[in-house]
């Protein structure tokens, strides 16, 4: 799938799994205020969902310079362009100060970076004190997820095989082990049809 029917996708199928992401991270962190950092935007989809219900200015993170490119687009059509900005970057390297961002976040990124750990102990340096993040999948809720697949299904018949394992238990354990490899304090919530990796840093 190129970047152009990727959007298409996220558009036409995906978007309500955005917006109820984003609801689940605003209820799980608590924070609506400060810098976010989404550290693997993609097409913007979960920060302009999450500006829309937050007062949170936000750095839309991405190593693919066609994606930011859309992202660049839909933050114009969102008309949030004074609180969103996009930056060419990997999840692996941030370019942000240390202790400069108050929430990160992510969905469905991580299930792709070549290092967790190394991305993890990124994300914990970029974090102010006080500061946490929500970084994992999901689709808002079981009716959701029903829709999605039965949409996708129509697109590609091998959907429900390409998905699978991605919030199981293996999946899981990877997951504890590549955290526990940081040495970051962390907690993966579980949420409808979906999980949060939630790691904090102490207010100081």
């Amino acid at each position: 799938m190129n970047v152009v029917e990727f959007d298409k996708v996220a558009r036409e199928v995906f978007a309500p799994a955005y917006v109820a992401f984003a609801r689940q991270i605003r209820e799980a962190t608590g924070i609506t205020k400060g810098i976010c950092l989404d550290a693997g935007a993609g097409g913007g989809y979960l920060s302009i969902a999450l500006a829309g219900i937050t007062d949170l200015d936000m750095i839309l993170l991405d190593q693919s310079r066609e994606m930011q490119d859309i992202a660049d687009r839909n933050i114009r059509e969102a008309g949030l362009g004074k609180r969103l900005r996009t930056l060419f970057a990997d999840a692996h390297e941030i370019p942000l100060d240390d202790c400069s961002v108050d929430l990160v976040v992510s969905r469905g990124s991580v299930f792709f970076w070549e290092d967790q750990a190394k991305a993890f102990r990124e994300i914990y340096r970029v974090l102010a004190p006080g500061g946490v993040t929500f970084v994992g999948g999901g689709f808002g809720s079981v009716e959701l997820k029903k829709q999605i697949d039965e949409k996708m299904m129509e697109r590609n018949k091998d959907w429900l095989e390409h998905t699978r394992g991605r919030m199981d238990v293996n999946r899981m354990e990877k997951f504890h082990a590549a955290l526990g490899n940081a040495g970051v304090p962390y907690e993966i919530r579980p949420v409808e049809a979906g999980f949060g990796i939630m790691i904090r840093k102490a207010a100081s």
